[in-house]
């Protein structure tokens, strides 16, 4: 079984793609866990770019660079859930229009 080609330029345009839902689910949204998930997707999707100019460029410090950044991403969903669950403990609600923690 072979695996087909595919363009470096798909993989590209699919980053693109998915940077682009994401920004559109940052700006749009209002409830913190999608904002959340969407930061997660623009970050994946840049890994994903990255990924690619790797390949293209034949390189390995661009796959090493997404690991590390794999990894602090799993460390900060961890502290981002923790925060949420902690604002919903005490706000009841994680919508980012009613969370209002830096105004006096």
């Amino acid at each position: 079984m072979t695996i087909p080609h595919i363009p470096s330029a798909a993989y590209l345009i699919l980053g693109a793609m998915l940077f682009a839902v994401g920004a559109i689910g940052v700006l749009t949204r209002r409830n913190a866990i999608v904002v959340f998930m969407s930061i997660e997707l623009m970050l994946n999707s840049v890994n994903l770019t990255m990924i690619t100019f790797a390949h293209f460029l034949d390189s390995m410090e661009g796959v090493v660079f997404v690991f590390f950044v794999m990894a602090v991403a799993a460390a900060e969903a961890a502290v981002g859930l923790a925060i949420f669950v902690q604002l919903y403990r005490t706000r009841k609600t994680i919508h980012l229009d009613e969370v209002h923690l830096m105004k006096w």
